[in-house]
């Protein structure tokens, strides 16, 4: 069974930094591409950013990027988000998503919450 744990969510000030983590178990990560979404309260799940497998190949949403990075190390089985400069509209639950062709899974969830 894979399973997704996403950690380093917290509190900060606008313009502060956090780092989240999704770590996956249960199955070959290297073979994942894996991405990362956030649902602020009352809001649709939206998309973030995304890596591909291989690491070469990100994505971001627009008003994330030049401010957020992500990255893979397949020898520790984690993505990272790096998120600088935040803002308080960046305030909601991030959630990590890993995919293999038609299958994805999902992870729980990290709180970030940005005040102004």
């Amino acid at each position: 069974q894979v399973q997704l744990a996403e950690s380093g969510g917290g509190y900060v000030q606008a313009g502060g930094s956090l780092r989240l983590s999704c770590t996956v178990s249960g199955d070959t990560f290297s073979d994942y591409a894996v991405g990362w979404f956030r649902q602020a309260p009352g809001k649709d799940r939206e998309f973030v950013s995304a890596i591909t497998v291989s690491g070469e190949g990100t994505w971001y949403k627009d008003s994330v990027k030049g401010r957020f990075t992500i990255s893979r190390d397949n020898a520790k089985n984690t993505v990272y988000l790096q998120m600088n400069s935040l803002k308080p509209e960046d305030t909601a639950v991030y959630y990590c998503n890993a995919q293999r062709s038609a299958t994805t899974y999902w992870g729980q969830g990290t709180q970030v919450t940005v005040s102004s």
